[in-house]
């Protein structure tokens, strides 16, 4: 059974999220009251994964909308969302799916709000099930992209050959709403018994691999070694890696992505070791208005990630830190995107992104 990340209940209007930053030693849920809260918990990461950034930002603003005492009218009530969704995209910006769900839930409100017929009682609950669905459907696309990349990487596999997959970061049900990307297709491939191994970085600075990823691998018995990120070429050369599958957190129209910090060197690695590079995540992730990685905004986090551990000093007073949460992998260093309708070369994505200017256009 997949670890629960995530806990809303719309009867209750009670939103709980667990504690990330306090894996594995403690598991605790923080509840979300608001959409302030929400904020506050992606920026200091007690959830984070680009999917589950935008369900928690998302589900907040339902559980202000249900609590709100009353909105003066549909214009009070738009602004409000508006106002909220505008704030959320601020916590962290480079992952995009925030912006993608904002996106859509704007979309929505604004079509409603114009429109006579549509009542405030009707547009309230309308913008709740709208979110309700991108939770259901998040979970669901993790489950196909699971399916469709165990099957692109058995391909080429003997029947009765078993898999050893590297993975970097944390990509499984704590960073989505359930399931997972690159951990949905590890855990996919496990399910139909065709998985022999799992390699995972520890993921510095925040050792999201050392502490969340093996946090889930143990938890579903899923054989698994953990690695130094500095180990990544030595497995590579020595331990028959048959692919890597990483997730995003922006893939740009020419399908450069955006991704923790360390994937551009695994991608550099595979691309030498003749190693299918994989990347695993929902169209939610896939950003077509932007045209390449330069464009991506990188964020960079306090230097104290890289200078303590456990609020201990593990380096020298005054040192100059750069601590960037991400990199950005060039297009022509990946072998496929595996998203939720199909497994898509970086081309695809050109191709997607001038069909949607022609549609706009018309």
């Amino acid at each position: 059974m997949t670890l629960q990340a995530i806990k809303w209940s719309m009867v209750n209007r009670q939103l709980e999220i667990l504690d990330q930053t306090l894996l594995p030693a403690t598991t605790s849920y923080v509840q979300i009251k608001s959409v302030e809260d929400a904020w506050h918990a992606i920026n200091k990461m007690q959830v984070r994964g680009a999917p589950a950034i935008a369900i928690v930002g998302s589900l907040s603003l339902a559980v202000e909308i249900l609590q709100h005492p009353g909105y003066e009218d549909k214009a009070a009530l738009r602004q409000a969302i508006e106002d909220s969704l505008n704030y959320l995209l601020t916590a962290r910006p480079t992952a995009v799916n925030m912006k993608t769900a904002t996106n859509d839930i704007m979309k929505m409100v604004n079509c409603m709000n114009e429109s006579d017929d549509c009542t405030l009682v009707k547009m309230k609950d309308s913008v709740i099930d709208l979110i309700n669905e991108m939770l259901e459907t998040d979970v669901a696309d993790n489950k196909a992209i699971g399916k469709l990349g165990a099957a692109e990487i058995l391909y080429d596999v003997p029947k009765e050959k078993s898999v050893r997959i590297l993975t970097h970061c944390n990509t499984g049900s704590l960073a989505t709403g359930g399931y997972g990307t690159a951990l949905g297709v590890i855990r996919a491939l496990h399910e139909m018994g065709k998985l022999e191994h799992v390699y995972y970085t520890e993921t510095r600075p925040c050792n999201q691999g050392a502490r969340l990823t093996a946090y889930e691998l143990v938890h579903e018995k899923i054989p698994a070694t953990l690695i130094c990120d500095d180990m990544v070429a030595a497995v590579m050369k020595t331990k028959q890696i048959n692919a890597v599958v990483v997730g995003a957190d922006r893939i740009t129209a020419n399908g450069d992505v955006a991704n923790k910090i360390g994937t551009y060197q695994i991608a550099i690695l595979a691309k030498y070791h003749n190693i299918p590079f994989y990347v695993a995540a929902p169209m939610t992730s896939v950003d077509l208005k932007m045209v390449d990685g330069d464009q991506i905004v990188i964020e960079e986090r306090s230097e104290r990630e890289m200078t303590h551990i456990n609020d201990k000093r593990i380096a020298a007073e005054g040192v100059t830190c750069w601590n960037p949460a991400f990199d950005v992998t060039p297009a022509d260093l990946v072998t496929a995107i595996i998203s939720d309708i199909g497994i898509l070369k970086p081309l695809n994505l050109w191709g997607l992104r001038n069909y949607n200017l022609e549609l706009q256009s018309n």
